[in-house]
């Protein structure tokens, strides 16, 4: 427990952790919409919680010198601001339903 909480003190390591928030609350924010539509739907919302939560855990990976990790972060960073600059595009966001 004591090196769970020495690694946690670190402002990096609290960094990635933001970042890990940022994913599971995408989730959280896709389910609650699709509950209340009744069927599957990605908000803009996602995307946005997509982006922060990458971008984050892109500097995080960076840090901890993971070039896995970096490259996995890269790819889904530009498909979030992909997503993100199509929906403003096309008339700002909308909540999209997903086949």
């Amino acid at each position: 427990m004591k090196s769970w909480m020495g690694f946690f003190s670190q402002p990096m390591a609290l960094l990635g952790l933001v970042g890990q928030i940022c994913f599971f609350m995408r989730f959280l924010v896709q389910w609650v919409a699709s509950e209340r539509r009744g069927h599957s739907v990605v908000p803009t919302a996602f995307w946005y919680l997509s982006m922060a939560g990458g971008l984050l855990v892109f500097v995080y990976a960076i840090w901890r010198r993971d070039p896995v990790f970096v490259l996995g972060q890269a790819f889904g960073l530009v498909v979030y601001i992909r997503n993100l600059i199509l929906i403003h595009s096309n008339g700002g966001p909308k909540c999209s339903r997903v086949a």
